[in-house]
């Protein structure tokens, strides 16, 4: 999702795209779907970045930029199901990435953290004061997820300050927006939410938890705005949030979903599944200071493009 709408973003400004994906949760369709009325997209090389460096990272070699997006995510069932392999994978793929940055020695690193890096302890209530860069540490996140991509924070702070090489660690938010997995086994909340309502057959929509456990949701216009600023102004930059300083529930993310598209399904509450940390929400400030970044694209807004992705990807199956 957010590799397609930044290569589109990124070739409209006349820059050079190389992909590279294993199509774990991705698909080339997310590529076309941007990319349709805009010519060829860029090529996306088809390689594990887990597995076998020396098959793909010569494709480094005279970059200007890395913008390391690659990471094993999911739906909190999917993660907290399968911790340690995600914590493992994680860290190969950082660990790879990183290596071949320094050994073919491009010209700028721009790392994508998650705010499930950020201590538990922090994220107790969905009135939790907004989050700010120095909470980082001490660490201590509730998921293998959150400890994996804080080790990737650090190897980038370790890149730029043993090999010299520009880079800002992004930490992003809820990302929503489309093109988009809704799959049942490892959508996120808001995908997973629209295609119930959508698709499911059953006139009741079940949302894990009690509703009252809430996130930071920022559109994926709006994420990819705030790589292209750090493009131009954030190297070195140190590590910069990515997201709202409101916390929405997600009771009222299903209730906007409903009212969008009128539907009439009853929505129950299953609070034996996970819920996740129960609510976070980003101090901006640095962002604001630092790359004249803040998010525009609202709930309802956002709620709605992810719906016409749906439709559109069934209608086009």
């Amino acid at each position: 999702m957010i590799g397609s709408n930044l290569a589109r973003s990124l070739c409209e400004e006349g820059h050079e795209v190389i992909g590279i994906d294993n199509y774990w949760r991705g698909s080339s369709r997310y590529l076309n779907y941007v990319f349709k009325g805009l010519g060829d997209p860029p090529i996306v090389h088809q390689y594990d970045l887990s597995k076998n460096p020396d098959d793909w990272k010569h494709l480094f070699a005279d970059t200007d930029c890395v913008f390391h997006l690659a990471d094993v995510v999911a739906g909190i069932g999917y993660i907290f199901n399968n911790q340690g392999w995600t914590f493992r994978q994680n860290l190969l793929i950082n660990t790879n990435v990183v290596n071949a940055v320094a050994e073919l020695n491009c010209g700028r690193y721009i790392y994508v953290g998650t705010a499930c890096s950020f201590p538990r302890s922090l994220q107790l209530s969905i009135d939790s004061k907004p989050l700010e860069e120095n909470d980082l540490f001490p660490a201590l996140p509730e998921s293998a997820y959150g400890w994996s991509k804080l080790m990737g924070h650090l190897d980038s702070f370790y890149l730029s300050q043993e090999n010299k090489i520009p880079s800002v660690n992004l930490i992003f938010h809820n990302v929503y927006g489309s093109p988009c997995d809704y799959s049942e086994k490892s959508s996120q909340v808001i995908p997973s939410l629209c295609r119930k309502f959508l698709l499911a057959d059953s006139d009741e929509v079940v949302v894990w938890g009690n509703g009252l456990q809430g996130r930071a949701f920022v559109h994926v216009k709006d994420v990819v705005q705030a790589l292209l600023k750090a493009l131009v102004n954030g190297d070195d930059a140190g590590t910069i949030q990515i997201g709202p300083n409101q916390c929405t529930s997600i009771k009222e993310i299903a209730h906007t979903i409903q009212k969008i598209i009128a539907s009439d399904k009853t929505i129950i509450y299953d609070t034996t599944k996970p819920i996740g940390d129960i609510g976070r929400c980003a101090n901006f400030a640095k962002a604001k200071k630092l790359l004249d970044w803040s998010p525009t694209v609202s709930i309802k807004e956002g709620l709605e493009d992810v719906l016409d992705w749906i439709q559109y990807s069934e209608a086009n199956a």
